[in-house]
């Protein structure tokens, strides 16, 4: 087991990018750092006064991933402190479970040097999360590209894309499981080939640098947000907004509840002010693609 006595670090992430639902992620340039030390219980210290009401005993998210990942290689390891720094939003469709458990995973490798492949890491993270796409790209960085079922498991990356970001956060936040449940059991079979032609001259065009298309393409989404679209007061709105201003493209971040907004580089905090202005209701946060992923410090 190695000596604890380090840091690891990882971004935040938006995911789906509309067609992309749950294969198609993106690290962006927030993040949330953990410093770990031997302790004589496991024990967790947020910094930020956002993080206060989350549990800091042995039921914390990050705890709980490093003891499943240390048991499925039937080790232990001896408690730790963690005391996290973070400048991610917490529940703000940013992908701040997937950041907790690609800490946890990097903990767990190191505390009992598992040699963990970044294969390794995938498949557990995505078996954890249940999809790939947040945790592939808190755990690689750029934009990942990823196929997962029960039994198989491919992931394409690319570099951080030439694109400004802005997260568009409404006044009421849908959790998760209740966005998840407006989604329907089935669908269409001629929606479905609507919905994976978007998706794939989608990620086409991201991996030409084609922003335009890709940002029309990113509005064609039938998977989830003519269902989740609901819980964003004035949508059509901001998305007309977002048009006139010169994005290129606007979808919902994640499960929600934010929007994720792709514009041209170096214009995201203009767009942002804009943004503000034109609906003071919801809160514009400017951001760029993050190139690392999770990454320990010694």
């Amino acid at each position: 087991m190695t000596e604890a006595g380090f840091s690891v670090t990882v971004p935040a992430t938006t995911a789906n990018l509309g067609p992309g639902f749950d294969h198609l992620g993106l690290a962006l340039s927030l993040t949330m750092t953990i410093e770990v030390t031997t302790a004589p219980k496991w024990e967790v210290k947020y910094k930020d006064k956002e993080y206060a009401e989350i549990p800091t005993d042995e039921t914390n998210l990050i705890i709980q991933t490093i003891k499943k990942v240390v048991a499925m290689y039937e080790q232990v390891v001896a408690p730790q402190k963690l005391v996290v720094s973070s400048d991610i939003p917490l529940g703000k469709g940013l992908g701040s479970s997937a950041t907790a458990i690609a800490a946890g995973i990097e903990i767990a490798g190191e505390l009992a040097n598992l040699q963990l492949s970044s294969q390794d890491k995938l498949r557990i993270g995505s078996e954890l999360e249940g999809h790939a796409d947040n945790i592939t790209a808190a755990l690689l960085g750029g934009l990942t590209v990823s196929y997962f079922t029960e039994d198989e498991m491919e992931v394409l990356t690319f570099p951080a894309p030439p694109i400004g970001v802005v997260i568009l956060v409404p006044p009421v936040a849908l959790k998760t499981e209740a966005s998840r449940g407006l989604l329907p059991e089935q669908l269409a079979h001629k929606e479905a080939i609507k919905g994976s032609a978007a998706g794939s001259v989608m990620t086409a065009a991201i991996a030409q640098a084609d922003w335009v298309t890709a940002g029309r393409m990113m509005e064609r989404d039938v998977f989830h947000e003519p269902y989740r679209k609901v819980g964003f007061p004035n949508f059509d709105d901001i998305r007309l907004a977002c048009h006139e201003i010169g994005a290129y493209g606007m979808t919902i971040s994640g499960a929600g509840p934010s929007l994720f907004i792709a514009v041209p580089p170096d214009t995201e905090k203009q767009v942002a002010a804009s943004l503000n202005q034109l609906f003071p209701h919801y809160q514009a946060i400017a951001l760029q693609p993050a190139e690392t992923g999770a990454v320990i410090t010694k």
